[in-house]
């Protein structure tokens, strides 16, 4: 199978690794991919958002399969762009995918399709934004509705900065923002391919958005995750396909928008019940991390049966049983400000460590091959372990063997887990 992968993040290191570990898989081209993806992969610069570069690139390969990892290329249509030209495609079209692009859009779904979630406004002008907030208690949660890379997101106690946040959401063109209820309880994360009718859940994670220890600091993509969720209820995986996945699916497709993809289920497991937070159109970062770290069957048959209609027809995943943690390795300044260039050494002796592996995300080379940081979240270092507490000692001792001046990250992912 001929394997077009788009994309350049650890996701994407974390998608090939398991992709070109597929013995199905007899040609694997990342778009643009990384340093990371080089070595397992053939990497390919084009615009991963244009549909005309990546219809062009799957085509001269004869692509088998091509499969979107980030988020942009899918409200771009490239997902469209590729189906139109006959080639199967995981990844919804753009309408589908305004599930993540319009948090106003996923709310009316989850209203129609019977979902449970916060209750929200959507604001368009700030009078709108002040009454809203004025109608909820604190601590507030406003929420840009279009795409944001995971930093869109504000909940905070203090009423000038939601309102300050409200007005830059509002300042954008076309800008609109969703002021919700805070939903308590601890967040899950599960993902589910879906064919448009069937839909498969992989296994249950968490992740930790803030980039300070205890939950403080600014919203990131995501600083850590791990799986699996011990503590969970047994039931969660059915609860959630029962109550949220399906439905929304079943709804996609009567609206004549069948969802095609991966569909990231945000979760709250709050005091009243499940309620869905928010929802995503393709594998998240750093959950995907890892997941696919604990995939025990191959990756590559799923995604082409689900792009191409027949997932009912393919077993079930299948999951090891070891536990799988992700820390994920800042550059200076991140989420502001970020500081590139650094040099990052150190790789090779954290893989030498059992059960430990590294992804890169915001990494490049220098005009001398060195290997730099050249973008916010630069690493995820992935460890397995017999339990949760193995795999957090492993990620840790893993992660004091690489070197990048003035890098951040988190020293309590899955702490006392």
């Amino acid at each position: 199978m001929k394997i077009l992968l788009l994309g350049s993040g650890a996701r994407e290191h974390a998608l090939a690794r398991a992709l070109a570990s597929d013995p199905a898989t007899t040609e694997l081209v990342v778009a643009p991919g990384n340093p990371g993806t080089a070595d397992i992969a053939t990497n390919i610069k084009i615009d991963p958002t244009s549909p005309e570069e990546v219809v062009d690139l799957a085509t001269q390969m004869v692509a088998d399969l091509v499969v979107v990892g980030p988020e942009a290329p899918l409200v771009a249509g490239v997902a469209d762009a590729v189906r139109d030209a006959g080639i199967p495609v995981f990844g919804p079209g753009a309408e589908a995918a305004q599930l993540e692009g319009s948090k106003s859009f996923a709310k009316r779904v989850m209203a129609s399709a019977g979902v449970p979630t916060a209750d929200s406004v959507t604001c368009t002008t700030e009078a709108e934004l002040d009454t809203a907030l004025r109608n909820y208690d604190a601590p507030y949660v406003v929420k840009d509705d279009g795409l944001a890379a995971g930093k869109g997101v504000v909940v905070t106690s203090d009423l000038e900065a939601a309102l300050a946040h409200g007005r830059a959401c509002l300042a954008k063109e076309g800008g609109a923002v969703v002021v919700e209820d805070y939903l308590n309880g601890p967040e899950v994360s599960l993902f589910c391919v879906c064919d448009g009718a069937t839909v498969r859940p992989l296994a249950p994670a968490q992740d930790f958005k803030r980039l300070g220890n205890g939950d403080v600091g600014p919203n990131t993509g995501g600083m850590g995750a791990y799986t699996p969720l011990t503590w969970a209820p047994d039931d969660l995986t059915e609860q959630v396909l029962r109550e949220v996945a399906q439905p929304v699916v079943d709804e996609m497709a009567r609206r004549g928008t069948a969802f095609i993809g991966l569909l990231y289920c945000g979760l709250a497991l709050t005091d009243k019940g499940l309620r869905v937070v928010e929802f995503n159109v393709r594998f998240g970062d750093p959950e995907t991390q890892a997941v696919l770290a604990r995939l025990d069957s191959p990756l590559a048959e799923l995604l082409l049966a689900a792009a191409t209609g027949r997932l009912a027809e393919v077993p079930a995943p299948r999951w090891s049983e070891q536990a799988a943690v992700d820390v994920v390795l800042a550059a200076p300044g991140y989420p502001g400000t970020v500081t590139t260039g650094g040099l990052i050494t150190g790789i090779p002796d954290a893989e030498a460590l059992e059960g430990v592996h590294v992804l890169h995300a915001g990494t490049a080379r220098d005009d001398d091959g060195n290997l730099i940081a050249s973008g916010g979240r630069v690493l995820s270092v992935v460890a397995l372990g017999e339990t949760v507490a193995d795999a957090r000692a492993r990620a840790y001792e893993a992660i004091g063997k690489i070197h990048l001046d003035g890098a951040q990250y988190r020293t309590d992912i899955a702490a006392g887990r």
